[in-house]
C-alpha cells in the first residue's frame, strides 16, 4: 500500500497591491508583490481511493468538503486534462482563516496540484499545472511554488521569484469573513476605468529588511478603503498592530480581514503577538517568518 503523500499550504500575503484597473469583461487587473508565511494548513494524498476529501483541524468548522471546494476542483480540472491521472483521498488540516485575504482556499488547491504532481510524475515546472491551476483561482497559481514574486493581471501573470530577506511579521484576523466579490463592488470601478500605475518593468526586490519596509510605506493595498467599509473591524486590527511596540508597518492583505505587522526580529514580533493575543484573545494571532 502506497504511503499518503503531504505538503504544506502556506499562508500568502499580499505586502501591497494595486489595483490597476477594470477591464471591459469586469474583471479587475491587479498587481502585487506577495510573499509566503511559515505558517498554512496540512494537506495529505491517500492514492488509489476514490476522490474524496475529509476535514479536520481549528479551523476547518464552516469548511464543506463538497464538490465546490477547491481542493476537489483543482484535482478534477487537472483530471480533465490529464487521462489516466491517478487519484485519491485528501485530508486537510485547516488551520488558517476562511476567506481571510491570506488565501488559504488557493494554496490548499494548489498543494493539490502539487501532490497529484508528485503522485503521478508531473513535473513541478509543467506549464499544464499553471493552467489549470489559473482556472482554478486567481490566487492558485502564484501558490502553485509559494514563492515571492510579483503577481499581475487576474493572477495569472507571474514574474520571476524574489530573494526578498526574511521578514518577521504577526498576522493578524479578527475572526471576520470578507468577500472578495463584496470588496470590489465597494471599490466601485467601471469597466474600462484605470486606477494605480503599474509598477516598474525591471522591479528588483529591496535587499534587506529597512529597505523593504522603506518600499512598502511608498506603496499600499488599494483594497483596504472599500474593505474598510464592507468589514469596519479591518481599521481595529490595523490600529492594534501598529500600535505594538516595534512594528515598523501595519497593512491589510487581500481583500482583508487579516491583517500584518513587520518588526526587526523574532523576539520582537513573538512578543508582540503575544500581546496582542493577550488583548484579544479572541482572535486568530500567529508570529510567523514571512519571505
Amino acid at each position: 500500500m502506497a504511503l499518503p503523500l503531504t505538503t504544506r499550504a502556506r499562508a500568502k500575503v499580499n505586502l501591497d497591491l494595486r489595483v490597476l484597473g477594470r477591464r471591459a469583461d469586469g474583471y479587475h487587473e491587479l498587481e502585487s508583490l506577495v510573499a509566503f508565511a511559515g505558517v498554512g494548513d496540512t494537506l495529505s494524498l491517500d492514492p488509489g481511493a476514490p476522490l474524496s476529501l475529509t476535514l479536520a483541524g481549528p479551523r476547518a468548522e464552516g469548511l464543506a468538503a463538497d464538490s465546490d471546494n477547491l481542493i476537489l476542483r483543482a484535482a478534477r480540472a487537472l483530471a480533465a486534462v490529464r487521462p489516466g491521472l491517478r487519484l485519491g483521498r485528501f485530508h486537510l488540516v485547516k488551520r488558517l482563516p476562511v476567506a481571510s485575504g491570506i488565501g488559504g482556499g488557493s494554496a490548499d488547491a494548489a498543494a493539490a496540484l502539487r501532490l497529484l504532481a508528485r503522485l503521478n510524475g508531473i513535473a513541478s515546472a509543467d506549464p499544464l499545472l499553471r493552467e489549470v491551476a489559473a482556472g482554478v483561482g486567481a490566487d492558485v497559481p502564484v501558490c502553485l511554488d509559494s514563492r515571492a514574486r510579483l503577481m499581475a493581471g487576474i493572477g495569472e501573470k507571474l514574474g520571476p521569484v524574489l530573494r526578498l530577506p526574511p521578514l518577521f511579521a504577526v498576522l493578524a484576523n479578527p475572526g471576520v469573513g470578507v468577500e472578495t466579490v463584496a470588496v470590489f463592488r465597494a471599490l466601485g470601478l467601471k469597466a474600462g476605468e484605470t486606477a494605480s500605475e503599474a509598477r516598474a518593468a525591471n522591479f528588483v526586490a529591496p535587499a534587506s529588511a529597512t529597505k523593504v519596509w522603506s518600499y512598502l510605506n511608498s506603496t499600499s493595498n488599494d483594497l483596504a478603503p472599500p474593505a474598510l467599509s464592507v468589514a469596519p473591524v479591518i481599521g481595529e486590527v490595523l490600529e492594534q498592530l501598529a500600535a505594538l511596540p516595534g512594528c515598523r508597518l501595519a497593512r491589510m492583505s487581500g481583500s482583508g480581514a487579516t491583517c500584518f505587522a513587520l518588526f526587526d526580529d523574532c523576539v520582537a514580533s513573538a512578543t508582540a503577538a503575544k500581546a496582542l493575543q493577550r488583548e484579544r484573545p479572541g482572535w486568530w494571532v500567529k508570529p510567523t517568518l514571512l519571505s
